[in-house]
């Protein structure tokens, strides 16, 4: 049966947006086990733009869904439109928008706020039993989310964010660049990715053992209902 992948985008570059290499290195690898991919992002301003070549904001607006769409090649549904019944696992790549526009955790950290579908679609998978992966930075989004449920995950050694992440409720575990860090009890499968990385051949060794490993557990939820 042909697995159907739900891909949260955030923007469209790090520093403002979904990581670009984390984003097309998931859609490679689910596109490689022949998934169905189903990309979403919120319709919503972007909190600023970034000059991606000398990192300072810029002063312009844009919006979320449309500046995802990039990555997307315009294959992009609304996250309000995305119901967990159309998907049957969810993968956040990382880069600062997950953390600056699905969530404001780069500005408020443990107390940050999550985007409104962020959040309930994060929940309908989590109490529909079905795996959700995160990326780099997006475990942050993904703890503070889901923080009464105490999920275990990795953003590789940074100690502040995982800091942060143990404040916020979740347990943080350190991670090498080419490895995952599996929450069986809830079916989270994290990979710290430009957390730590400095070679896009790392990103893709520990993306495609985080995209295996979801759609592995996909396989065995279907099997126990």
């Amino acid at each position: 049966m042909e697995k159907r992948v739900g891909v949260l985008l955030s923007g469209c570059g790090v520093f403002d947006g979904s990581e670009i290499h984390e984003a097309v290195l998931t859609l490679l690898a689910l596109d490689r086990h022949d998934a169905h991919i189903v990309c979403a992002a919120p319709d919503i301003p972007q909190m600023h733009v970034v000059n991606h070549m000398t990192t300072e904001e810029t002063g312009d607006a844009r919006n979320v869904l449309i500046e995802s769409a990039r990555i997307a090649r315009g294959r992009i549904i609304d996250l309000k439109d995305l119901a967990i019944d159309h998907i049957d696992a969810l993968i956040l790549p990382g880069g600062y928008g997950a953390v600056k526009n699905l969530s404001d955790f780069a500005v408020k950290g443990p107390q940050a706020g999550i985007q409104a579908d962020v959040i309930r679609i994060l929940q309908q998978m989590l109490a529909a039993g079905k795996p959700i992966g995160a990326i780099c930075i997006a475990p942050a989004v993904l703890v503070r989310a889901l923080a009464m449920h105490s999920p275990e995950v990795t953003i590789g050694e940074d100690s502040e964010t995982a800091a942060a992440i143990e404040t916020m409720g979740g347990r943080h575990v350190p991670c090498r660049v080419d490895q995952i860090h599996v929450d069986a009890r809830l079916k989270i499968v994290t990979t710290p990715s430009y957390m730590v990385a400095s070679r896009i051949k790392d990103v893709a060794a520990g993306i495609e053992k985080l995209v295996r490993e979801v759609l592995s557990l996909v396989d065995q939820t279907n099997e126990n209902l």
